[in-house]
Parts: C-alpha cells; sequence; structure tokens
C-alpha cells in the first residue's frame, strides 16, 4: 500500500508516542522525505558545433537483494537473537508493534537489504523485564546487524551512528530518507521513564548501512 508523506508522517509520529508506553510497547518507524528535484535541463548543442563521443562507462553492478521473507535478527554485540514479523499500519494510522520477545520490520517500507530504507522496531522492556532492545542504546559505530531470511540469505549491516531524541521529535527524515541506497534503522524507547505518564521519554535510533557500501 502506497502511502504519502504526510499519511506516513502522522503514522509513524503516532506509533512513536503509542510505542513509547511504559512496559507496554517498543518504538516504531518513520516515514519518507520529500521527493529529489528533477535535474534542470540541459541545453541543445549549437548546429555547429561537432560533438565529441564519450567513452560509456562500465555499468556498477547492483547488489545482490536477498531473497524471500526476513525472519530474524540478530545482533551479536548485544545478544539480540530475536524473531522477526512484519509491521503494518493500525486502523487509525498509527504503526502495529510486536508482541514482547520479538521485533518487526515494517512492511509499508523496503526489507532489509532491498534498495532503499529499512526499519526495524522491538520492545525496551516489559513489566517481565528487559525485552528485545533493551540494550540498543549501547551499539556503537561499526557494530554488526545480521538480517535473516527464510531462503537462507543473510542481509548484513554496520552500525553508523546513533542518537537519542525526544519521542516526540522522531527524526523521520534521517529514517526515512528518499534514497535507493540500502539502509536499516533499528527504534526503540529510552532515556527517562514519567511515572506519571507512564511513558519514556525519548526514542533511542540506531542508523546503520550494508557492510559492503
Amino acid at each position: 500500500m502506497a502511502l504519502d508523506r504526510a499519511d506516513r508522517r502522522r503514522g509513524l509520529v503516532a506509533a512513536a508516542a503509542v510505542l513509547c508506553l511504559t512496559l507496554v510497547t517498543g518504538c516504531g518507524g518513520a516515514p519518507a522525505a520529500s521527493p529529489p528535484q528533477p535535474a534542470a535541463p540541459v541545453a541543445s548543442p549549437s548546429p555547429r558545433a561537432t560533438p565529441t563521443p564519450s567513452p560509456t562507462p562500465d555499468p556498477t553492478p547492483e547488489a545482490a537483494v536477498p531473497q524471500g521473507e526476513p525472519i530474524r535478527v540478530e545482533v551479536p554485540a548485544i545478544d539480540v537473537d530475536a524473531r522477526l514479523v512484519e509491521l503494518g499500519l493500525e486502523a487509525d494510522g498509527a504503526m502495529e508493534v510486536p508482541d514482547f520477545g520479538l521485533a518487526g520490520w515494517y512492511a509499508e517500507g523496503p526489507k532489509p537489504g532491498h534498495p532503499g530504507p529499512a526499519a526495524i522496531a522491538a520492545h525496551v522492556d516489559s513489566r517481565a523485564g528487559p525485552d528485545v532492545f533493551y540494550r540498543l542504546r549501547d551499539l556503537a559505530a561499526g557494530d554488526r546487524i545480521l538480517v535473516h531470511y527464510d531462503s537462507g540469505d543473510v542481509a548484513e549491516f554496520v552500525v553508523e551512528s546513533s542518537a537519542r531524541t525526544p519521542k516526540d521529535e522522531l527524526p523521520v527524515d534521517d529514517i526515512w530518507p528518499v534514497t535507493s541506497e540500502r539502509r536499516l534503522t533499528l527504534i526503540t524507547c529510552g532515556g527517562e521513564f514519567d511515572r506519571s505518564t507512564r511513558h519514556y521519554v525519548d526514542n533511542v535510533v540506531v542508523y546503520s548501512v550494508p557492510v559492503d557500501a
């Protein structure tokens, strides 16, 4: 289902708020930014000019994309090895959340390892204790993220950076930029726990790129 920028922003910012409920939820994904502007037209050469042929560059081979469905996410540095499920949108436009003990990839966007920005969300904790992304805040540049597919393919990413931002300021344009480059963002809740609202006040967001990027 194709969503415009406004719909995605409303749904995913709402998801960030809903997903940061205390001990009941994890955190969500993000929408696309404005499309890139078309290139300026190129003037036609003068009829008297003799064009000089340019050598045709060899095409850059496209990276192979994993086949099948993503079924598991592994982050060795923080001892994560969790089953992956699809996340869609609720009737009110908020993003679905995975059950505790699971992680979810946002199926309105690309699969992890396919062209474009993908997102995976999981809970930080529950009333029973730490959950899948409890230690997400501990990831550092260079740490590996592996997304396993039911075909046996593996999409491998390396952490580039991370950030903690207020949950009502989810950096949607960074999580979901307009790009065909393969990217993966991991998202959960973090920061202080506000007992009056029973919400975490922040999102923890980890940005990663393919190991061959």
